[in-house]
Parts: C-alpha cells; sequence; structure tokens
C-alpha cells in the first residue's frame, strides 16, 4: 500500500508542472482524495460500506472532491484542481 501511495505522490510531481517539491505536492487536496479514496475502495471491497461511504463523505466535505467508494482508480491517477469533481460509483478511471 505504501508503494501505491509513494507512487501517487510520484505521478502528481511528474504530472504538474507548477509543483516545486515533493513537500508542496503533499498538501494537494487531489492527492488526499485519492489516497482517502483508496482506503475506502479497499473497506467498500471487504463489505464496510458505511465506514467506505462515510470516510468519502468527509473527504468530499475537506477537499471539494467527490470519489465514490465503489469506482475503480487504476494507478497513476492524478486530480489536479479538484474542486466539484465527482466521480460516480461506476466509473473506471485508469490502467
Amino acid at each position: 500500500m505504501f508503494d501505491r501511495l509513494r507512487e501517487d505522490v510520484r505521478t502528481a510531481r511528474e504530472t504538474d508542472p507548477a509543483a516545486k517539491s515533493t513537500a508542496e505536492v503533499l498538501l494537494y487536496a487531489g492527492l488526499h482524495a485519492v489516497w482517502v479514496y483508496r482506503l475506502a475502495h479497499w473497506l467498500w471491497t471487504r463489505d464496510h460500506h458505511f465506514t467506505a461511504r462515510l470516510l468519502s463523505q468527509t473527504t468530499r466535505f475537506l477537499t471539494g472532491v467527490e470519489i465514490h467508494p465503489g469506482a475503480e482508480l487504476g494507478r497513476r491517477v492524478f486530480v489536479d484542481h479538484g474542486m466539484g469533481v465527482v466521480i460516480g460509483e461506476t466509473a473506471e478511471v485508469g490502467d
């Protein structure tokens, strides 16, 4: 799992020309939303739907990015300027 988180940081760093440092990338709300999605998705696939949705809704409130825990996000997904982004349950992004 930590390898995937590091890959997410690397992807943001490589994809965003405005990224000046890894420390700056760690402050990106879109990155936070993807990280919490990965945890929520893990819970969702293990039938912990309430906890997964609670995490998802809390993240939406904090970041403005809504990613349903049942959605399928692959590797190297980067959400830049994510305010108002909605990724629904039936979405498949990446890989």
